[in-house]
Order: C-alpha cells, then sequence, then structure tokens
C-alpha cells in the first residue's frame, strides 16, 4: 500500500467514524484526530477558531450543538500527500440536528493532515456553507 493509498483509507475509516460522532454529539473520536500541536486552526461555517484552547472549546459548542445524525457523507474531490502533510478537499453532505432542528447541509471542506509519531493528525479544517 502506498502512502497515498493508506492516507485515503484513514480519511475513509477514522475520520469519516470521528466526524460521524460529531454529529451525533460526540467529539471525543475528532479530539483524538486532531493534533495536540500548535498550530492548530479552524476556520468553520459557523465559527472560527486559533490554538488548543480554542479548537477544544469549539468542539465542545459543536457536540453540545449536534445530535441525531442520519446521514453524513465526504465527497472527496482533492487529496494528496507529501511526506509528513497531506490535505482533504471536498463536500460534506450532513442531514442531523442543530440545537435540536433537523437540517440538511453540504459544507465545502478543505483540511490539512501532518503525521505524527507515525500517525495522521488534523491541523487545520476550512469549511463553509455551499450555497449553489
Amino acid at each position: 500500500m502506498t502512502d497515498r493509498d493508506g492516507f485515503l483509507a484513514w480519511v475513509r475509516t477514522a475520520l469519516y467514524e470521528a466526524e460521524l460522532a460529531l454529529h451525533n454529539g460526540d467529539a471525543a473520536p475528532r479530539r483524538a484526530l486532531w493534533s495536540h500541536n500548535e498550530p492548530v486552526s479552524v476556520l468553520g461555517a459557523w465559527r472560527s477558531a486559533h490554538g488548543l484552547r480554542e479548537v477544544g472549546t469549539l468542539f465542545t459548542a459543536l457536540e453540545n450543538s449536534f445530535s441525531d445524525c442520519t446521514s453524513y457523507r465526504f465527497e472527496i474531490q482533492a487529496y494528496g500527500v507529501c511526506g509528513d502533510m497531506a490535505y482533504t478537499a471536498g463536500l460534506e453532505h450532513t442531514s442531523a440536528s442543530v440545537d435540536g432542528e433537523p437540517r440538511t447541509y453540504t459544507l465545502r471542506a478543505t483540511q490539512v493532515y501532518r503525521r505524527e509519531d507515525g500517525q495522521w493528525k488534523v491541523a487545520h479544517r476550512h469549511a463553509d456553507a455551499l450555497t449553489q
């Protein structure tokens, strides 16, 4: 298996499962996949965060907002691996409750990853609502 194949397998399993858990109100799997080393950042569709403390606070807010996910799919449009860095870009299609209200939406999402101690970790996320 190539480095690229291994990264894509991780995105389609561990990362997917963490995002599904988040949309069901459990941010622990997402926290486990995020880097605990600075710099980390989120330029989010609803809220942004810079640094470990702010990112942790953001994950708690998301965990408290999301529930009852009925569908989550990450449509990868591009990805790459170069040494210990990688990225994904694509569309996240989600149906879940946000603050108790059922919603269906699509986000354009780009993430940057770095390999730390042999494991992929998310270091940056940028997402915004797809309006078209």
